[in-house]
């Protein structure tokens, strides 16, 4: 059976990507970072869930995104693999913060790239 756990050192690493990379659109205290366990997954590292419109009218409530990185999968990736999967989920995050999901075919590895080169830099700078 898959557990859920918060994830406070995803939560403070997506923290650090949304200033860093400039992603003002994503609102922080509505995005929430989850551990799962007992996956049986193979291919999936990480996902992005979105609170659908019609759930958010419904419960009178804001949008909402959370960010399940799958335990099994992603706690034994490098580092440099580890920020390359949240930046990726990031990305699924539209500008309206909506409530809404943007792609894979919208979600290149070249733009991934970018901005780790990018976050890359800004760290090496503040050191």
């Amino acid at each position: 059976m898959i557990s859920y756990n918060p994830a406070d050192d995803i939560k403070m690493r997506i923290e650090q990507l949304v200033n860093k990379l400039g992603m003002e659109h994503i609102d922080t205290s509505r995005l929430f970072c989850i551990r799962s366990h007992g996956s049986s997954s193979k291919g999936i590292i990480a996902r992005c869930h979105a609170l659908p419109k019609i759930m958010q009218q419904c419960l009178s409530m804001a949008p909402i995104y959370i960010i399940e990185v799958i335990s099994e999968n992603f706690d034994n990736l490098n580092e440099e693999e580890k920020i390359k999967t949240l930046i990726h989920e990031l990305l699924h995050i539209p500008k309206s913060f909506g409530g809404g999901f943007i792609h894979h075919d919208k979600i290149s590895k070249s733009k991934v790239d970018k901005l780790y080169f990018k976050f890359n830099q800004i760290n090496n700078q503040i050191k």
